[in-house]
């Protein structure tokens, strides 16, 4: 598993772009590839959970989608997704009310392009509920994971992004916005 301070390696994902529910929307794909080029300059925080279609997992995706605009003030892209292809996320989202024209970006690593760099591949062949907050240069600077059974929290995820955007040091329980040490 790369771990703290480490560099995210080349990798190719496609990316299922916010507000679509279709393949294809007013002569626009709703599909894009991303690799380590992509969204220059930005925080990304990349959060893989098992399957789509399942349980868990969309009680995290809508949590995560209530919170976008607070991650974009904080110049940070919201990526989450799966082994499952772009096709599978776009049917659940237009299958699922929670997840209907979702604000932030999902993706599809059929190939383990980032599941299997990360070393988060769970022995049953899904990635596990793993959640990676990468700076702009792409050097990863938080990891969490969780069972497979288990949700995280996104206003967890935030609070620790808020933290490490100051520079400084954190004590714990810091608020959002709150005071440094």
């Amino acid at each position: 598993m790369k771990t703290i301070g480490q560099s995210l390696s080349s990798y190719r994902i496609i990316g299922v772009k916010p507000g679509f529910n279709l393949p294809e929307e007013n002569n626009v794909s709703a599909f894009e590839v991303i690799t380590e080029s992509s969204f220059p300059g930005k925080w990304k925080i990349f959060y893989f959970y098992p399957k789509d279609f399942t349980f868990v997992c969309p009680t995290e995706i809508s949590a995560y989608n209530e919170l976008v605009k607070d991650f974009k003030k904080r110049n940070t892209i919201l990526l989450g997704g799966s082994s499952d292809n772009e096709f599978v996320k776009l049917a659940w989202r237009r299958e699922n009310s929670t997840l209907y024209k979702l604000n932030h970006w999902q993706f599809s690593d059929t190939t383990g392009s980032l599941i299997d760099q990360l070393g988060i591949r769970h022995e049953t062949g899904v990635a596990l509920r793993a959640t990676f907050i990468c700076d702009p240069k792409n050097i990863i600077q938080h990891i969490t994971v969780n069972n497979l059974n288990v949700g995280r929290n996104p206003i967890e995820t935030l609070r620790i992004l808020d933290a490490l955007q100051t520079g400084k040091l954190c004590a714990c329980n810091r608020i959002i916005n709150g005071k440094t040490l």
